[in-house]
């Protein structure tokens, strides 16, 4: 085999672009030969634009039936971990958009079928792509930086109006998405946070549900983390702030660094912090700090980065970057954070996925929420 066939399973916002990019032969190796959707009229705008080029299912069922090597799955959250493990049942490789679910107790059962298959599974975690975060890692996996002592992320450039809440009826609902902010907007934030620094031990969650728009889920949040070797954390991000900051700053015994606008920066102490203050004689200065900018010369490949990656790990066994099952960690964060606010208190991880799901469903059962809906398929050029 010297190429693989793919199918994508919803064509809305994302499922689009990724058609586009698809068609245009910008994944080497790889043929888009199918796609699927329930709506009709965004599946008949595909096939004015495409004609006999691919073939288009209405059913999902039927699309599985097609003659392809991997399926691509861009559908509401809710559906990932069902239609994973159908894909995977079909005898398909999986690449599915993020979040990987919407509670951690279905995407248990994706990863552990997964894992049985021998597929290669693997989730759009694009900017796992990108040098500025990669080099974050490699620092603190290096000892660069020295021991975590702190981690924060302000994520507040999110902004959304309330006609992209309206421009579809699943959005900002428990029923339909499963939470708002931390669900849509910040999955690779969690995911990025956590492959950089670990996963946290405990955390504590803030959140205001419907703050700046009519939905029912949360559109501002604050979180505290605590790591196992007693670092901390703290989280903010909306969707109702304009305008917004994107400012991560990771601080660990050797110094600091701050990753903003795009460039990467290490205030780099000549001493190690605690090793400093046990041995100066001095009652107030800190040791001696360089400030470096990182030179950081690739650029982020991003979504077609994470699907050529799927598809050289089907044709050459290439490791994948962001292994599938790995999207399970993110998504921990965000049901913690939830929960977390939903009992008033802080939250041990691993959580307990049956009590998620219990309080998620009784979310779902209790919901008198309405709006207004209208479909709308954005244009995403220059969206994040």
């Amino acid at each position: 085999m010297n190429k693989i066939r793919i199918g994508i399973v919803g064509v809305g916002n994302m499922g689009s672009s990724h058609v586009a990019q698809l068609m245009e032969g910008q994944v080497k190796r790889c043929e888009l030969v199918a796609i699927c959707d329930i709506n009709k009229q965004r599946l008949g705008f595909m096939e004015e634009q495409y004609g006999e080029q691919l073939a288009y299912y209405e059913k999902y069922q039927e699309f599985l039936t097609h003659d392809m090597d991997a399926v691509l799955i861009a559908t509401p959250h809710y559906d990932h971990p069902t239609m994973g493990m159908q894909a995977i049942a079909a005898d398909r490789h999986i690449l599915v958009e993020k979040p990987i679910g919407v509670y951690t107790k279905a995407v248990e059962a994706l990863n552990q079928k997964a894992q049985e298959s021998g597929k290669v599974f693997g989730i759009m975690y694009n900017q796992r792509t990108n040098p500025l975060y990669q080099k974050a890692r490699d620092m603190l996996i290096s000892g660069e930086l020295g021991e975590l002592v702190r981690v924060n992320w302000t994520i507040t450039n999110w902004f959304r109006s309330q006609r992209y809440y309206n421009s579809g009826g699943w959005r900002a609902t428990w029923e339909g998405e499963g939470g708002g902010v931390l669900l849509n907007q910040c999955p690779h934030q969690l995911d990025m946070i956590q492959w950089i620094c670990g996963m946290p031990k405990r955390i504590r969650g803030f959140c205001d549900y419907g703050k700046f728009h009519n939905i029912e889920v949360e559109d501002d949040v604050t979180a505290f983390f605590e790591y196992p070797n007693g670092a901390t954390g703290l989280f903010i991000t909306s969707t109702g702030e304009a305008p917004g900051t994107n400012r991560l700053e990771i601080s660990g015994d050797q110094g600091k660094l701050v990753i903003e606008n795009n460039e990467i920066i290490f205030y780099r102490n000549i001493m190690g912090t605690q090793e400093y203050s046990n041995t100066t004689s001095e009652g107030f200065k800190p040791p001696e700090n360089w400030k470096c900018i990182i030179p950081v010369e690739a650029k982020a490949t991003e979504h077609v980065g994470i699907m050529q990656n799927f598809t050289d790990a089907i044709l050459d066994r290439t490791p994948l970057l962001a292994p599938g099952n790995e999207g399970i960690f993110g998504l921990t964060i965000s049901n913690a954070i939830h929960l977390s606010s939903w009992i008033d208190d802080w939250v041990e991880l691993p959580i307990d996925s049956e009590v998620y799901y219990e309080k998620l469903q009784e979310k779902i059962s209790k919901s008198t929420f309405s709006k207004e809906v209208e479909e709308v398929v954005f244009d995403l050029k220059g969206s994040h």
